[in-house]
C-alpha cells in the first residue's frame, strides 16, 4: 500500500475516535483564559508552536513556555501543553509550578491514564500512538508522527472553533501576523 494513503486513513481512524465535547470545552477553556503559556517536548513542542502562533492572531495573550517574554501564570491562566506519553518529566513539573500559583492546566494527550494527566484541570485526549506505545510497528510512519500530525490537524480545527468563539475575521487575523518575514 501506498504509505502516504496509509498514513492518511491512520489520521482517519484517529479523527474518527476524537471526542467532540473534549475539543469545545478546551477551546472554551482557551477562549476564557486571561494570559495562555504553552508548551511541549521535541516535535510536540513544534505543534505547540504553531498552535501558540494561531492563537496570537486570534489576539489572545499567548506566550511559549522558555520565551523571554512569557508571562507569570496565576488566577484566571492558563497553562496549555502537551505530554503525548502522559508522562514527560518537565511538562510534570511544570504543571506543578501552574497550578501551584493558581493556573488552570489543559493537557493534550494520547495517555489520559497516567498521574499528570489525571492532575490536569482539562484534558483533550487525542487516541493516537506516541513514542510510549511504538514498539509494536502498528503505524506507518515512526515513533509519535501519528500523535503529532493528529495534533496539528486538532490544533487547526480548534483555531477554526475559536475564530467563532473570539468573533474574529480572517482580516483581523491577518492583521496580527508579522510583517516581520
Amino acid at each position: 500500500m501506498n504509505p502516504m494513503l496509509s498514513a492518511l486513513r491512520e489520521l482517519e481512524s484517529v479523527a474518527l475516535s476524537l471526542d467532540d465535547t473534549q475539543i469545545e470545552a478546551a477551546c472554551q477553556t482557551i477562549a476564557r483564559a486571561r494570559r495562555i503559556v504553552a508548551y511541549g517536548c521535541g516535535r510536540e513542542g513544534l505543534m505547540m508552536q504553531a498552535l501558540t502562533m494561531r492563537l496570537h492572531h486570534l489576539g489572545l495573550q499567548v506566550a511559549m513556555q522558555g520565551d523571554i517574554a512569557a508571562p507569570h501564570l496565576g488566577q484566571g491562566d492558563l497553562f496549555l501543553c502537551s505530554a503525548g506519553p502522559g508522562e514527560l518529566s518537565t511538562v510534570s513539573a511544570l504543571m506543578g509550578v501552574a497550578q501551584r500559583d493558581g493556573a488552570q492546566v489543559l493537557m493534550i494527550t494520547a495517555e489520559p491514564d497516567k498521574p499528570s494527566p489525571r492532575r490536569a484541570n482539562h484534558l483533550l485526549v487525542i487516541p493516537a500512538q506516541t513514542m510510549a506505545r511504538d514498539l509494536g510497528g502498528t503505524s506507518t510512519l515512526p515513533m509519535g508522527s501519528i500523535y503529532e500530525g493528529a495534533m496539528f490537524l486538532v490544533c487547526e480545527i480548534m483555531v477554526l472553533r475559536l475564530t467563532a468563539i473570539l468573533g474574529q475575521t480572517p482580516d483581523q487575523m491577518r492583521a496580527r501576523h508579522t510583517n516581520m518575514e
